[in-house]
């Protein structure tokens, strides 16, 4: 085949992969939610003179063609595999795999963030607590904390983020958990710790607060497979997780209600273990205010529990150490709205949070 054939052909082909996809792009269906990534996709941008003058109408629909694209999580393996197979790449949007885990790098550390964090805790103390309170503070470790040293990746320094998380928070008394987590402690597939494993940091939580709990857990396994929101954003084809729970007498009994959609609910949602984020079982996921009462607890302390979505998956196991537990997140309803839903009188009151938020602290409200 001489040389201007050549041309011809692959200029051929060119237009007609070119034209095909633009075919595919106009008729195939539009999805408006991306599983994999556990997030809703770019809509088409309404087209107007003040969009396009603005240039807001090409930088939405920049993204929304990115979004809609055919075979869009295919293109996203070939990318990911590509990138750590062939270029050698440690990450993947700052995403990287690391003896079977997937984690996030975190880095570098955000100070500004931390003071913020820290001054909404603050407020909330100085608007509604008194000298009968016990106040505590405890931070969870992202599990890049566990993986990063040993993979080469970037990370920030874990134990200097707590030690000046506690000395900011000089209101509450600190309470360490990082020496009781390894990263076996987390799902591969997903941010969040494992329950099964945690029942001796509700344990070091319940100690330090000078409650009790009583630990007849039983555990039982969901039959599917937990792909957890780091698989989506990683786009690699990687073993699931197994997602288990622990019931007790104490958890079985007590009565959960949610204040933001005023019902009374379950500790473990059966209906979100099937849906597109099984995590969202305990608790129901990412509500703003719930109350859990234990009408057979042999003590009359109550705990305020203020908390991300850690917290859901804990506060089961602490149930049995208190009368009632108050989940509060705020980065869903503001603190200034508390007064009407929680009498703080006499609690104690617990600022447990991860790494994750509080060194992305806005999101609290």
């Amino acid at each position: 085949m001489d040389r201007r054939k050549k041309n011809t052909v692959v200029c051929m082909l060119f237009a007609l992969l070119l034209s095909g996809g633009f075919v595919l792009c106009l008729f195939l269906p539009k999805p408006v939610y991306s599983d994999s990534e556990r997030r809703g996709l770019s809509p088409m941008p309404k087209l107007s003179a003040d969009s396009v003058w603005s240039g807001r109408y090409m930088s939405d629909f920049e993204n929304y063609a990115a979004d809609a694209f055919p075979f869009r999580d295919t293109f996203r393996s070939i990318k990911a595999l590509t990138a750590g197979g062939i270029f050698y790449r440690q990450d993947n949007n700052g995403i990287y795999v690391s003896d079977g885990y997937i984690a996030a790098m975190e880095y570098p550390v955000n100070e500004d963030s931390m003071n913020r964090a820290v001054e909404r805790f603050r407020y909330i103390c100085e608007k509604y607590l008194t000298d009968e309170n016990k106040v505590y503070l405890s931070v969870i470790p992202d599990k890049n904390c566990f993986l990063a040293k040993e993979s080469g990746h970037l990370s920030i320094d874990y134990a200097e983020f707590e030690r000046k998380m506690a000395k900011k928070a000089d209101f509450a008394v600190y309470i360490p958990v990082s020496d009781l987590l390894e990263k076996e402690d987390y799902y591969k597939t997903d941010t969040h710790w494992r329950q099964e494993k945690i029942a001796d940091v509700a344990d070091r939580l319940a100690q330090s607060m000078n409650t009790a709990l009583v630990q007849d857990y039983e555990t039982h396994t969901l039959t599917e497979d937990f792909y957890g929101v780091y698989y989506g954003q990683a786009a690699l084809p990687l073993m699931p997780d197994t997602l288990q729970y622990m019931t007790g007498e104490a958890i079985e009994n007590c009565m959960v209600y949610d204040w933001q959609n005023g019902v009374e609910i379950s500790v473990y949602d059966m209906e979100k273990a099937l849906g597109r984020d099984p995590y969202e079982m305990f608790l129901s996921g990412s509500l703003s205010l719930i109350t859990v009462e234990n009408k057979n607890a042999g003590t009359d302390k109550e705990l305020v529990l203020f908390r991300d979505s850690f917290g859901s998956s804990i506060a089961p196991l602490l149930v049995s150490g208190y009368s009632k537990i108050t989940l509060v997140d705020i980065r869903y309803i503001h603190p200034d709205l508390l007064g009407q839903f929680i009498d703080f009188s006499g609690c104690d009151v617990l600022f447990l949070y991860s790494t994750l938020v509080l060194n992305h602290s806005e999101t609290i409200k």
